[in-house]
């Protein structure tokens, strides 16, 4: 977020939704407006979600007039959006229909009486006049204040070749240009859908219990703590958790996984998740602004308010081109017939199309179009990209460090293997749960969860003189006999032969394996060992291949495990670098070393430890942000669902935004050096200046828009 943007949301600010930005220049423009109001401190447009962010006191009957230059229309941030008319049917464009006719039937015309024909100068001027008439307004204001935009030029061009009798060409540029503008508003509001279309995913009230009283109750009136039911196919309208019923809730929305999740008591559940089959109740736990789904929408907007670097160096060039390309019109029309005798009206023509030419469009929208339409995608697939600075340097990564735990493994250790050697396995592990009950170590919870599922009946086995070992294991008494369960190095030292050495192998062999191993035993025997390990995700393996697939040099783990359960896990996935032992300092500095040599790094991690890795990377990935709002806070690229897959997507979306902002940069410039080129022999005619510059917008649209059809 910018500072002004940090400044102006703390402050008492406002948000208004706008509807009606044709392009970047005019959203400046109206932001400028509403900053020279009465009452108006500080003002912030968003272009890419439409908004605008007003410090200070005004009505949305000021900010209309503000942006009457546009016609723009302003409504409240929390209202229901108006439905825009079909395309087709928009007043701006029916001008555009009527323009057309009348130029078509004035062609005619003047093909049947001659060009120069009272009838067909008529038709041209009422097409200029229907289908520039508030392209003109805007001309004339800007030209006024001495404000060169686009509509300054092109009122400029069209105007002067309607003074040298050029009224067909005039006439041509007007609904060239009318079409461009309207192909602009088109493809941006295709690119903003993808926030809209997530704004209605949560109903706008609920069912709620209060007492022994059900009623509906609009979202903005829902309480935290008030019980909210929830039926099956309905959607859920506020953030909560599960206090009756189970059900499979669909959190495609939320996290992009398209398979349903079962939910039961204690669950925490998702605003705009879809209830698939049981009845459920939910306590609410958050209002309706701090929900998952209104950061999601808040930081969607936000990323697509920040201009990406290609985007600074487009709007820099923009600022100096411009007035450039007049300078070099204004010395074109002119220099030739002074100084050479040439003839005034082919000069002040070609200057003319010079000035339409030099038009910056296609360029001005080649970044701004790409990033709004990835960002949306991105966000609708459930992964949150927060910026185009992000969407940019993810599509420039050549090195991605994961954190194990958590991340490429599910971080709750398992019991893999037990292996006795005297007794029976279900009896010496009630014996192991019955004593473990007593330790905090995460393996104890482990061996505790596999007796559960097991079915052994742990509980009421009394256990006696229960000690801990410290670093070692613990030792209580059960039936009159003492047993001890820890470390192969515990029973080292406890046993008075040292540990045999075909257990010692079978130890090894678990341990290269990847596995912790705990032995149960008296101070004479082992009776048995259980080998314990963090599961890997079905995903991680296929995760690492494709993202060397797409491109990815490097992947490196990086874990606080021994070396030798590091690289049992780090071959098991596929990485090409295992760093093991590390504290989380070292992870820090181990990223910053890669960011010297590599310069792009990416880190993967869960968000709640590895923040300082996280932040010290070019691009911080947290997975499993619908649960936490740390990751929402702390990462750049935030993987909703609590699952790698959607990293590979990520990267491939984000090459593939880059590729398409360079190519649209390189074109719009490419298309302009042509066309002045075609100036040199006199071929660049008015109509053909224009139909460069609105193919070139047209093109850039069109390919901006293939980042709709990227998925997984």
């Amino acid at each position: 977020m910018s500072e002004q943007q940090a400044k102006l949301s703390k402050s008492e600010a406002k948000t208004y939704r706008v509807q009606g930005f044709t392009c970047a220049n005019c959203a400046a423009k109206f932001e400028n407006n509403v900053k020279s109001l009465p009452g108006v401190q500080d003002a912030k447009v968003n272009f890419g979600a439409s908004k605008i962010t007003v410090l200070g006191t005004t009505t949305i009957e000021e900010l209309e007039k503000a942006g009457a230059f546009e016609n723009l229309k302003v409504r409240e941030d929390k209202e229901k959006s108006v439905k825009r008319e079909p395309f087709w049917k928009q007043k701006e464009n029916i001008k555009v229909y009527i323009s057309a006719v009348l130029l078509v039937i004035s062609w005619f015309l003047g093909k049947q009486y001659g060009e120069e024909h009272i009838f067909a100068t008529i038709g041209y001027a009422a097409a200029i006049l229907i289908g520039g008439y508030s392209l003109f307004i805007k001309g004339f204001k800007n030209l006024v204040r001495l404000n060169f935009d686009m509509n300054t030029l092109m009122t400029v061009a069209i105007l002067g070749a309607a003074a040298i009798g050029e009224w067909g060409e005039g006439a041509t540029v007007v609904i060239l240009f009318a079409i461009s503008e309207a192909l602009e508003r088109y493809s941006m509001d295709k690119a903003r859908q993808s926030i809209e279309s997530l704004m209605d995913i949560a109903p706008k009230e609920a069912l709620i219990r209060r007492g022994n009283e059900e009623m509906m109750v609009p979202v903005d009136d829902i309480q935290v703590g008030d019980i909210m039911i929830v039926k099956p196919g309905q959607k859920l309208a506020m953030d909560g958790i599960v206090i009756k019923g189970t059900s499979t809730l669909n959190q495609a929305a939320i996290t992009g996984e398209s398979v349903p999740v079962t939910k039961t008591v204690g669950d925490e559940v998702f605003a705009g998740t879809l209830n698939e089959e049981g009845l459920l109740e939910v306590k609410v736990t958050k209002r309706v602004e701090d929900t998952t789904l209104s950061k999601i929408i808040h930081l969607v907007e936000e990323a697509q308010a920040e201009r990406a670097p290609s985007q600074a160096f487009v709007d820099r060039f923009a600022k100096y081109y411009t007035p450039a390309i007049i300078i070099f019109a204004l010395l074109l029309a002119v220099i030739p017939p002074l100084f050479m005798g040439a003839d005034w009206s082919e000069w002040i023509y070609r200057g003319l199309a010079v000035l339409v030419v030099g038009c910056p469009c296609a360029l001005v929208i080649s970044t701004p179009v790409s990033i709004v339409t990835a960002i949306g995608n991105a966000a609708k697939n459930g992964v949150l990209i927060k910026g185009g600075i992000y969407l940019e340097e993810a599509g420039n990564l050549k090195v991605i460090a994961f954190d194990k735990t958590g991340t490429l493994t599910k971080g709750i250790p398992s019991v893999t293997d037990v292996v006795t050697y005297n007794g029976n396995e279900n009896e010496l592990m009630t014996i192991t749960a019955a004593i473990e009950k007593g330790s905090q170590h995460p393996l104890a919870s482990a061996i505790i969860r596999k007796a559960e599922e097991d079915g052994l009946n742990f509980n009421d086995v009394s256990v006696e003189e229960f000690q801990s070992i410290t670093g070692k294991g613990v030792k209580a008494k059960v039936n009159n006999a003492m047993y001890y369960v820890g470390s192969p190095g515990l029973f080292e030292e406890l046993l008075p032969n040292g540990i045999q050495s075909e257990i010692k192998e079978q130890i090894t062999t678990l341990q290269i394996q990847g596995k912790t191993v705990m032995a149960l035993g008296t101070e004479k025997e082992i009776l048995a060992l259980i080998a314990v390990a963090d599961e890997i995700r079905e995903s991680s393996k296929e995760v690492i291949r494709k993202l060397h697939q797409v491109g990815i040099e490097k992947t490196v783990m990086l874990t606080g495990d021994n070396q030798r359960t590091a690289e049992a896990i780090g071959k098991q996935v596929g990485v090409s670098d295992i760093k093991a032992d590390l504290l989380p300092e070292d992870k820090l500095n181990f990223i910053k070393e890669l960011r010297d040599k590599y310069r792009s790094v990416a880190m993967v991690g869960d968000g709640v430890n590895d923040a300082p890795a996280l932040a010290a990377s070019t691009v911080g990935v947290a997975m499993g942000g619908a649960g936490t709002d740390t990751a929402l806070e702390t990462a750049d690229i935030v993987l909703m669902s609590d699952d790698l897959s959607k990293l590979p997507y990520t990267i491939k979306l984000s090459r593939k935004a880059l590729a398409i902002i360079k190519q649209n940069i390189t074109f719009s410039l490419g298309i302009k050096a042509l066309a002045l080129l075609l100036i040199v022999p006199g071929w660049l005619t008015l109509w053909l200046a224009i139909f460069a510059d609105m193919g070139a917008t047209l093109i850039v649209t069109l390919n901006s828009m293939r980042l709709l059809n990227v998925k997984e």
